[in-house]
Protein backbone atom coordinates (compact mmCIF):
# COMPACT_ATOMS: atom_id res chain seq x y z
CA UNK A 1 0.00 0.00 0.00
CA UNK A 2 1.28 3.44 -0.91
CA UNK A 3 2.54 5.50 1.93
CA UNK A 4 0.87 8.53 0.51
CA UNK A 5 -2.73 6.68 0.85
CA UNK A 6 -2.03 5.36 4.41
CA UNK A 7 -1.57 8.75 5.58
CA UNK A 8 -4.14 10.72 3.72
CA UNK A 9 -6.73 7.95 5.03
CA UNK A 10 -5.52 8.35 8.49
CA UNK A 11 -6.02 11.72 8.05
CA UNK A 12 -9.05 11.70 6.58
CA UNK A 13 -10.37 9.34 10.25
CA UNK A 14 -8.85 11.96 12.09
CA UNK A 15 -9.88 15.06 10.69
CA UNK A 16 -13.44 14.22 10.05
CA UNK A 17 -16.10 16.31 9.86
CA UNK A 18 -17.99 14.38 12.43
CA UNK A 19 -21.49 13.79 10.76
CA UNK A 20 -21.90 9.87 11.56
CA UNK A 21 -24.82 8.87 12.79
CA UNK A 22 -24.61 5.85 15.48
CA UNK A 23 -26.57 2.48 14.27
CA UNK A 24 -28.05 0.41 16.22
CA UNK A 25 -24.75 -1.56 16.46
CA UNK A 26 -23.11 1.56 17.68
CA UNK A 27 -25.44 3.80 19.77
CA UNK A 28 -24.26 6.28 22.53
CA UNK A 29 -24.28 4.45 25.73
CA UNK A 30 -24.81 6.83 28.62
CA UNK A 31 -23.50 11.02 28.30
CA UNK A 32 -20.53 9.94 26.09
CA UNK A 33 -19.80 12.40 23.19
CA UNK A 34 -20.71 10.25 19.73
CA UNK A 35 -18.63 12.65 17.57
CA UNK A 36 -15.74 12.04 19.93
CA UNK A 37 -16.29 8.23 20.19
CA UNK A 38 -16.32 7.83 16.37
CA UNK A 39 -13.16 9.51 16.13
CA UNK A 40 -11.35 7.37 18.52
CA UNK A 41 -12.83 4.52 17.07
CA UNK A 42 -11.90 5.35 13.51
CA UNK A 43 -8.58 6.69 14.34
CA UNK A 44 -7.65 3.39 15.85
CA UNK A 45 -8.65 1.09 12.90
CA UNK A 46 -7.35 3.10 10.49
CA UNK A 47 -3.97 2.87 12.66
CA UNK A 48 -4.00 -0.90 12.84
CA UNK A 49 -5.16 -1.40 9.12
CA UNK A 50 -2.10 0.62 8.09
CA UNK A 51 0.53 -0.27 10.28
CA UNK A 52 -0.32 -3.29 11.99
CA UNK A 53 1.46 -4.43 14.68
CA UNK A 54 4.09 -1.04 14.58
CA UNK A 55 0.46 0.92 15.90
CA UNK A 56 -0.18 -1.54 18.90
CA UNK A 57 0.87 0.88 21.36
CA UNK A 58 -1.42 3.82 19.75
CA UNK A 59 -3.97 1.76 19.22
CA UNK A 60 -3.97 0.50 23.01
CA UNK A 61 -3.93 4.10 24.04
CA UNK A 62 -6.93 4.96 21.87
CA UNK A 63 -8.79 1.66 23.39
CA UNK A 64 -8.38 3.15 27.38
CA UNK A 65 -9.38 6.96 25.69
CA UNK A 66 -12.39 4.85 24.51
CA UNK A 67 -13.17 2.70 27.48
CA UNK A 68 -13.40 6.11 29.77
CA UNK A 69 -15.58 7.72 27.44
CA UNK A 70 -17.84 4.79 27.02
CA UNK A 71 -16.84 1.93 29.17
CA UNK A 72 -19.46 -0.47 27.50
CA UNK A 73 -18.10 0.56 23.86
CA UNK A 74 -14.76 0.41 25.15
CA UNK A 75 -15.03 -3.13 26.43
CA UNK A 76 -16.97 -4.40 23.16
CA UNK A 77 -14.26 -2.66 20.72
CA UNK A 78 -11.37 -4.14 23.05
CA UNK A 79 -12.84 -7.77 22.62
CA UNK A 80 -13.06 -6.84 18.45
CA UNK A 81 -9.64 -5.49 18.85
CA UNK A 82 -8.23 -9.19 20.41
CA UNK A 83 -9.96 -10.73 17.45
CA UNK A 84 -8.32 -8.81 14.73
CA UNK A 85 -4.92 -8.75 15.68
CA UNK A 86 -4.90 -12.36 16.86
CA UNK A 87 -2.83 -14.93 14.75
CA UNK A 88 -5.54 -17.23 15.03
CA UNK A 89 -8.08 -14.99 12.69
CA UNK A 90 -9.38 -17.13 10.70
CA UNK A 91 -7.78 -20.46 11.32
CA UNK A 92 -7.98 -23.12 10.64
CA UNK A 93 -8.96 -23.01 7.37
CA UNK A 94 -11.11 -26.25 6.48
CA UNK A 95 -10.66 -26.87 2.61
CA UNK A 96 -13.53 -28.01 0.69
CA UNK A 97 -16.40 -28.99 3.17
CA UNK A 98 -17.36 -28.20 7.41
CA UNK A 99 -15.26 -29.83 9.71
CA UNK A 100 -16.88 -32.91 11.77
CA UNK A 101 -17.82 -32.08 15.06
CA UNK A 102 -20.67 -28.96 14.43
CA UNK A 103 -24.31 -29.36 15.94
CA UNK A 104 -26.42 -31.07 12.57
CA UNK A 105 -29.28 -29.25 14.21
CA UNK A 106 -31.01 -26.03 13.58
CA UNK A 107 -29.07 -24.17 15.73
CA UNK A 108 -26.36 -24.31 13.24
CA UNK A 109 -26.49 -22.15 9.88
CA UNK A 110 -23.79 -21.99 7.32
CA UNK A 111 -23.19 -18.46 5.74
CA UNK A 112 -22.12 -18.56 2.61
CA UNK A 113 -20.21 -15.32 1.02
CA UNK A 114 -21.24 -13.80 -2.00
CA UNK A 115 -19.21 -12.32 -5.56
CA UNK A 116 -19.70 -10.10 -7.78
CA UNK A 117 -22.12 -11.03 -10.68
CA UNK A 118 -21.19 -10.84 -14.32
CA UNK A 119 -22.91 -8.09 -16.30
CA UNK A 120 -25.99 -10.05 -17.69
CA UNK A 121 -26.64 -11.50 -13.77
CA UNK A 122 -24.84 -14.95 -14.14
CA UNK A 123 -22.19 -16.03 -11.59
CA UNK A 124 -18.53 -16.45 -11.72
CA UNK A 125 -16.49 -19.15 -11.64
CA UNK A 126 -15.38 -18.06 -8.08
CA UNK A 127 -18.92 -17.50 -6.77
CA UNK A 128 -19.43 -21.22 -8.16
CA UNK A 129 -16.98 -22.94 -6.31
CA UNK A 130 -18.01 -21.34 -2.84
CA UNK A 131 -21.33 -22.71 -3.37
CA UNK A 132 -19.87 -26.35 -3.95
CA UNK A 133 -18.09 -25.99 -0.41
CA UNK A 134 -21.71 -24.51 0.58
CA UNK A 135 -23.25 -27.97 -1.11
CA UNK A 136 -21.05 -30.46 0.67
CA UNK A 137 -21.34 -28.94 3.85
CA UNK A 138 -25.37 -28.35 3.69
CA UNK A 139 -25.02 -32.58 2.53
CA UNK A 140 -23.00 -33.46 5.81
CA UNK A 141 -25.41 -31.36 8.02
CA UNK A 142 -28.61 -31.61 6.53
CA UNK A 143 -30.28 -29.68 9.33
CA UNK A 144 -28.51 -26.94 9.41
CA UNK A 145 -29.81 -23.49 7.60
CA UNK A 146 -28.14 -22.25 4.63
CA UNK A 147 -27.69 -18.31 4.53
CA UNK A 148 -26.77 -17.17 0.45
CA UNK A 149 -25.39 -12.98 0.52
CA UNK A 150 -24.96 -10.59 -1.62
CA UNK A 151 -27.09 -7.67 -3.36
CA UNK A 152 -27.22 -6.20 -7.06
CA UNK A 153 -23.55 -6.47 -8.67
CA UNK A 154 -24.37 -7.44 -12.06
CA UNK A 155 -24.26 -3.98 -13.78
CA UNK A 156 -26.12 -4.74 -16.91
CA UNK A 157 -29.16 -6.67 -15.02
CA UNK A 158 -30.86 -4.81 -12.11
CA UNK A 159 -32.82 -7.84 -11.28
CA UNK A 160 -30.47 -10.00 -10.38
CA UNK A 161 -28.71 -10.67 -6.63
CA UNK A 162 -26.03 -12.32 -5.56
CA UNK A 163 -27.76 -14.21 -3.36
CA UNK A 164 -31.26 -15.00 -5.48
CA UNK A 165 -28.37 -16.55 -8.01
CA UNK A 166 -26.89 -18.56 -5.33
CA UNK A 167 -29.99 -19.74 -4.18
CA UNK A 168 -31.69 -20.85 -7.27
CA UNK A 169 -28.31 -23.03 -7.92
CA UNK A 170 -28.28 -24.69 -4.17
CA UNK A 171 -32.26 -25.46 -4.90
CA UNK A 172 -31.07 -26.98 -8.68
CA UNK A 173 -28.22 -28.96 -6.79
CA UNK A 174 -31.06 -30.73 -4.45
CA UNK A 175 -31.38 -28.20 -1.11
CA UNK A 176 -34.77 -28.26 0.16
CA UNK A 177 -36.21 -24.95 -0.25
CA UNK A 178 -36.95 -24.76 3.26
CA UNK A 179 -33.16 -25.06 4.44
CA UNK A 180 -32.21 -21.67 2.53
CA UNK A 181 -32.27 -17.85 3.56
CA UNK A 182 -31.60 -15.03 1.13
CA UNK A 183 -30.11 -11.57 1.77
CA UNK A 184 -29.96 -10.13 -1.01
CA UNK A 185 -29.36 -6.37 -0.01
CA UNK A 186 -25.77 -5.91 0.42
CA UNK A 187 -23.16 -5.26 -1.04
CA UNK A 188 -20.37 -5.28 1.28
CA UNK A 189 -18.74 -8.15 3.74
CA UNK A 190 -20.12 -5.78 6.08
CA UNK A 191 -23.33 -5.79 4.96
CA UNK A 192 -23.87 -9.31 4.75
CA UNK A 193 -22.87 -9.27 8.61
CA UNK A 194 -25.50 -6.83 9.27
CA UNK A 195 -28.10 -8.09 7.40
CA UNK A 196 -27.39 -11.14 7.91
CA UNK A 197 -27.49 -10.23 11.57
CA UNK A 198 -30.98 -8.90 11.41
CA UNK A 199 -32.64 -11.95 9.40
CA UNK A 200 -31.67 -14.57 11.73
CA UNK A 201 -32.30 -12.92 14.97
CA UNK A 202 -35.56 -12.19 14.24
CA UNK A 203 -36.73 -14.89 12.17
CA UNK A 204 -34.28 -17.86 13.65
CA UNK A 205 -34.39 -17.75 16.80
CA UNK A 206 -33.07 -21.48 16.95
CA UNK A 207 -29.70 -20.67 15.04
CA UNK A 208 -26.76 -19.50 17.22
CA UNK A 209 -24.29 -20.80 15.86
CA UNK A 210 -22.51 -19.82 12.26
CA UNK A 211 -20.32 -21.45 9.97
CA UNK A 212 -18.62 -19.15 7.02
CA UNK A 213 -18.26 -20.44 3.95
CA UNK A 214 -15.95 -18.28 1.09
CA UNK A 215 -12.68 -18.37 -0.66
CA UNK A 216 -10.00 -18.67 1.55
CA UNK A 217 -8.71 -15.41 1.41
CA UNK A 218 -12.24 -13.93 2.38
CA UNK A 219 -12.37 -16.24 5.99
CA UNK A 220 -10.65 -14.41 8.07
CA UNK A 221 -12.38 -10.70 7.09
CA UNK A 222 -15.36 -12.97 6.97
CA UNK A 223 -15.03 -14.53 10.51
CA UNK A 224 -13.85 -10.65 12.22
CA UNK A 225 -17.00 -9.17 10.67
CA UNK A 226 -19.24 -11.41 11.59
CA UNK A 227 -17.89 -11.75 15.28
CA UNK A 228 -17.97 -8.12 15.24
CA UNK A 229 -21.08 -7.52 14.57
CA UNK A 230 -22.29 -10.19 16.73
CA UNK A 231 -20.45 -7.90 19.96
CA UNK A 232 -21.38 -4.52 19.06
CA UNK A 233 -24.96 -5.84 18.84
CA UNK A 234 -24.65 -8.01 22.32
CA UNK A 235 -26.78 -6.06 25.01
CA UNK A 236 -23.89 -7.38 27.68
CA UNK A 237 -20.13 -8.18 27.02
CA UNK A 238 -20.17 -11.65 26.20
CA UNK A 239 -24.14 -11.64 25.24
CA UNK A 240 -23.66 -12.45 21.94
CA UNK A 241 -26.52 -14.24 20.08
CA UNK A 242 -24.42 -15.21 17.05
CA UNK A 243 -21.32 -17.13 17.36
CA UNK A 244 -18.50 -17.89 14.43
CA UNK A 245 -17.76 -21.44 14.87
CA UNK A 246 -16.20 -22.61 11.91
CA UNK A 247 -15.59 -22.26 8.69
CA UNK A 248 -15.10 -24.05 4.88
CA UNK A 249 -13.44 -22.12 2.69
CA UNK A 250 -12.66 -22.84 -1.46
CA UNK A 251 -8.64 -22.74 -2.15
CA UNK A 252 -8.27 -20.02 -4.98
CA UNK A 253 -6.00 -19.53 -6.77
CA UNK A 254 -5.36 -16.23 -6.19
CA UNK A 255 -6.66 -13.18 -3.92
CA UNK A 256 -6.18 -10.87 -1.21
CA UNK A 257 -7.81 -8.83 1.17
CA UNK A 258 -5.68 -6.42 3.20
CA UNK A 259 -5.92 -4.96 6.98
CA UNK A 260 -6.94 -1.46 5.38
CA UNK A 261 -9.93 -3.56 3.70
CA UNK A 262 -10.96 -4.90 6.76
CA UNK A 263 -10.61 -1.34 8.42
CA UNK A 264 -12.94 -0.23 6.42
CA UNK A 265 -14.98 -2.75 6.80
CA UNK A 266 -15.42 -2.02 10.57
CA UNK A 267 -15.84 1.38 10.02
CA UNK A 268 -18.97 0.27 8.03
CA UNK A 269 -19.70 -1.72 11.17
CA UNK A 270 -19.72 1.02 13.44
CA UNK A 271 -21.87 3.55 11.30
CA UNK A 272 -19.64 5.59 9.34
CA UNK A 273 -20.31 3.91 5.75
CA UNK A 274 -18.85 7.43 3.74
CA UNK A 275 -15.57 6.98 5.05
CA UNK A 276 -15.85 3.09 4.46
CA UNK A 277 -16.05 3.30 1.23
CA UNK A 278 -13.80 5.66 0.62
CA UNK A 279 -11.33 3.27 2.02
CA UNK A 280 -12.94 0.57 -0.37
CA UNK A 281 -12.20 2.39 -3.47
CA UNK A 282 -8.55 3.16 -2.51
CA UNK A 283 -7.77 -0.47 -1.60
CA UNK A 284 -9.90 -3.16 -2.64
CA UNK A 285 -8.32 -5.43 -4.24
CA UNK A 286 -10.92 -8.33 -5.52
CA UNK A 287 -13.80 -6.72 -7.50
CA UNK A 288 -15.22 -3.32 -8.13
CA UNK A 289 -17.88 -1.97 -5.48
CA UNK A 290 -21.31 -0.33 -7.01
CA UNK A 291 -21.52 3.65 -6.45
CA UNK A 292 -22.24 4.50 -2.96
CA UNK A 293 -25.81 5.98 -3.51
Amino acid sequence: MKVHIRAAILCLAVCLAFCTVFTGCGKKEGSADPENIQKIIEEMVVDYGAYGADAEQKTASLLKELEAADPGLGTRWNKIMQIWTSADLGKPLHYEVLPDGLPDTDELCIVVLGFQLNPDGSMKDELIHRLETALASAEKYPNAYIVCTGGGTASENESASEAGEMAKWLLEHGVAKERVIVEDNSVTTAQNALFTYDILTSLYPSVTKLAIVSSDYHIATGELLFKAEAILRAGVPGGEKLEVVSNAAWKAPSGTLSAMFQAGALIELSGDVKTAFEIYYDNYDIHELPPLK
